[in-house]
């Protein structure tokens, strides 16, 4: 079954034409799809990015928009479709994938004897990170989000709010060119919404392509070049 019109990826704003017009894109999900046991979790879609865009993946709920994410971040196999970063498939499996490309779909994995900071050292020394500057960058990226102060906690001791702004802080710590979100905003006050729309903003500023599904109209309004409205069938 081909995508309707509302399946395209449609323009939020001048810049919108940027990707897809002059060619420019580097992320290309071609009539990606996920059916199981009969039942679409996700209807054949399209969606194009290029360097310093942002595509922002809307619908209600149970229209695929997690599913669409996982496809993009290489986590899930489409029944249909192809998914290229550059003009290579995308695979989670492959090391190039997992250098290029960060997603925060789902909750990542916590160890419990290992504090915050451990975690975000772990992360910025397993992707290149100079080992001298490890700490410094963590330390960075907590003040950045304003959750210094739960350095030296464990991620059991965190609130359901902490916890989301940890989750995001270990995936702003990898130095990957695509970034894949689902909701981030999620359990965020308007402060917290604010901070995450700035250093999102700034990663698309400096030539990121970003991915997002989001329910935020204004997060939706900051940040996309492109609106991709999911409808139900």
């Amino acid at each position: 079954m081909p995508p309707t019109p509302s399946d395209q990826p449609s323009p939020a704003g001048p810049a919108a034409a940027v990707g897809a017009a002059t060619g420019d894109a580097v992320l290309h999900a071609d009539g990606v799809s996920k059916q199981v046991d009969g039942a679409w979790l996700l209807h054949p879609t399209d969606l194009v990015a290029g360097p310093g865009e942002c595509v922002v993946v809307r619908g209600p709920n149970g229209t695929g928009k997690t599913t669409l994410l996982r496809i993009v971040a290489g986590l899930l196999a489409p029944t249909s479709g192809t998914v290229t970063y550059r003009g290579r498939p995308v695979d989670d499996r492959d090391p190039a994938t997992r250098a290029a490309l960060a997603a925060l779909v789902g909750a990542p994995t916590a160890y419990r004897d290992l504090t915050v900071t451990d975690h975000l050292v772990l992360v910025d020394a397993t992707w290149g990170g100079d080992p001298a500057g490890c700490d410094a960058r963590a330390a960075a990226t907590l003040e950045s989000l304003e959750i210094g102060h739960l350095a030296t906690r464990f991620p059991h001791e965190l609130s359901s709010g902490q916890q989301q702004l940890f989750h995001l802080a270990l995936f702003l710590q990898r130095p990957a060119q695509v970034l894949v979100l689902d909701e981030p905003e999620q359990r965020l006050d308007p402060h917290k919404r604010a901070i995450l729309t700035e250093l999102l903003s700034a990663r698309i500023e400096s030539g990121k392509t970003l991915v997002i599904a989001t329910h935020d109209e204004d997060l939706s309004d900051a940040l996309a070049d492109y609106v991709l409205e999911l409808t139900a069938w």
